[in-house]
């Protein structure tokens, strides 16, 4: 077999060919290639596993060559593919190669980290390396057992799960080793969701005991606008006076996402496989991501970079949801930085003379206070900030940012004596069902994805519909970009209730969650 590993740099990786040549000379192991210092010190870790799983090695001079030759190759993820080379090229030597196998013209994928005593540990990016290995036409890979589940996701792969160096050489002349058999916890199929809450063919989580929305009282109007933002993936902004419930709803809303498609859920497994982060009990990343990250968080926190280009929240959060809680905590630079992969989906990274384009299609929605000290615009509390102090915290959102957020809500403290209905999880989700479903058969992605041209033929609107838009859009002053937010919103509320066409009551919600400040100011085009 002709070996093969993998460089994960950045989203794509590159698969590296591994050559090893014997020849005669003072005993020696040269490594060409771009190697960095890991790599080089598979040598040693190579030449004692070699050892001390039962194998001589070779007493000439060793030669390893790793192709391509200007790629630089990094991690210990190259030590078992170098060592099965090195026993390859000792036993065609020895003349004990069968030379009219068939399985001695295939390709195989290796990675795994070698132990001195033989035994092979896990590494990362293994979902990532079999992905790019099948579309290069390999359909062998030997991995360590741990990442056996992770590389049998991509569909047609053939995996030979290896614990020691023993086992994984006795794979590349045993095909019968090699197994396309899934096993673990993985993608289930359409047939295999009983574990699930199927509505309408469409299947959510089951819903926890913390998950559950029957908990948020008096909050009808955000719980509203939180069902059709889950519904339509729109971004959304709610703020409010400490302690009125904005946050302990927000942290539900992955409760109202339905599972994630074969199609999305694929670059959602491959960008946790770079990051190392597949949880063990769902290889196959069918829930939504739902990413929290902290205040303090930096630019390449959230954007993704290092040496080795690895993804950020805004990656991992691809096609699911990045939640901000106290957003104006953050550092105005970070916030800024959403613009552009909110509007394109992707986020293109550039590190040390190369590239990579990771994706970035994520939902935002942000918890902030409305100034520092909380109270501005409550009924019953009083707020202590300055006019310029409260100008200067709205400020680190900027108008740009906030004309990218569709739907914006003010959530004040529930009175003790107003009474409203709670609705459970599972009532919510009935709607959003017959929305996401709508969506996934009309234009496979969400209204919020609406580009202009599809904002034109699925967005028409009444004549008493449009007047009252244009109403609003005099009245408010929209933006061109709150103008197609509100058709977007209207075009997600007639879905929720399985109509074709917008009637005038749906602009007139969408256009209430566009523009609502609950009485309040704050810079944007609201």
């Amino acid at each position: 077999m002709r070996i093969f590993s993998f460089s994960p740099f950045g989203y794509e990786g590159s698969l590296v060919s591994v050559e090893v040549d014997l020849r005669r000379g003072i005993p020696a192991i040269d490594i060409v290639g771009l190697a960095d210092g890991a790599v080089k010190e598979a040598r040693e870790r190579m030449r004692a596993a070699i050892c001390n799983a039962g194998f001589e090695f070779p007493p000439e001079r060793v030669l390893i060559s790793l192709s391509p030759a200007d790629l630089k190759k990094e991690g210990a993820g190259f030590d078992l593919a170098i060592a099965l080379a090195v026993l390859q090229a000792k036993k065609k030597l020895s003349g004990n190669q069968e030379k009219n196998s068939s399985l001695n013209e295939k390709k195989v994928l290796v990675m795994g980290e070698l132990e001195l005593c033989g035994k092979i540990r896990p590494v990362r990016a293994v979902h990532a390396a079999a992905a790019t290995a099948m579309a290069a036409g390999i359909d062998y890979c030997i991995i360590p057992w741990e990442n056996f589940c992770e590389a049998m996701e991509v569909p047609g792969m053939k995996a030979c799960q290896a614990g020691t160096l023993e086992d994984a050489f006795a794979a590349l002349d045993s095909p019968e080793r090699f197994s396309s058999e899934k096993s673990g916890k993985l993608m289930p199929e359409p047939g295999d969701f009983s574990c699930y809450e199927n509505i309408g063919g469409v299947f959510f989580p089951r819903v926890s005991p913390i998950m559950e929305f029957a908990e948020v009282r008096g909050q009808d109007f955000l719980v509203r606008g939180l069902q059709i933002a889950a519904a339509g993936g729109h971004n959304l902004l709610a703020f409010g006076s400490p302690g009125c419930g904005k946050t302990m709803a927000l942290e539900k809303f992955q409760s109202l996402l339905p599972l994630l498609t074969p199609e999305e859920s694929r670059p959602v497994a491959r960008i946790y496989s770079i990051a190392d982060m597949l949880p063990p009990e769902d290889y196959s990343m069918i829930m939504p991501p739902f990413r929290m990250p902290h205040q303090t968080a930096t630019i390449e926190g959230m954007c993704g970079g290092g040496c080795s280009c690895r993804p950020g929240e805004i990656s991992l959060a691809h096609n699911g949801v990045l939640f901000l809680d106290e957003a104006a905590e953050f550092r105005t630079s970070v916030l800024q930085m959403l613009r552009v992969p909110l509007e394109s989906g992707s986020i293109t990274l550039s590190r040390a003379g190369r590239t990579s384009v990771y994706p970035a299609n994520f939902q935002l929605i942000m918890a902030s206070n409305p100034c520092p000290c909380g109270n501005f615009g409550s009924r019953d509390k009083i707020c202590l900030c300055s006019s310029r102090s409260v100008e200067q915290y709205w400020k680190h959102f900027s108008g740009p940012l906030l004309d990218r957020i569709d739907m914006r809500i003010h959530v004040d403290a529930p009175s003790k004596t107003e009474k409203s209905h709670a609705s459970s999880t599972s009532e919510l989700r009935k709607k959003i069902a017959v929305a996401v479903k709508i969506q996934r058969e009309r234009q496979g992605k969400k209204n919020s994805r609406l580009l202009p041209d599809e904002i034109f033929n699925f967005c028409k609107l009444p004549a008493d519909a449009q007047k009252l838009l244009d109403n609003a859009v005099e009245k408010y002053a929209f933006s061109p970009r709150g103008v197609a937010s509100c058709l977007k919103i209207a075009r997600t509320i007639a879905d929720m209730e399985d109509l074709e066409e917008i009637k005038a009551e749906h602009v007139q919600e969408a256009v209430l969650y566009r523009k609502n400040t609950g009485g309040m100011e704050f810079s944007g085009d609201a």
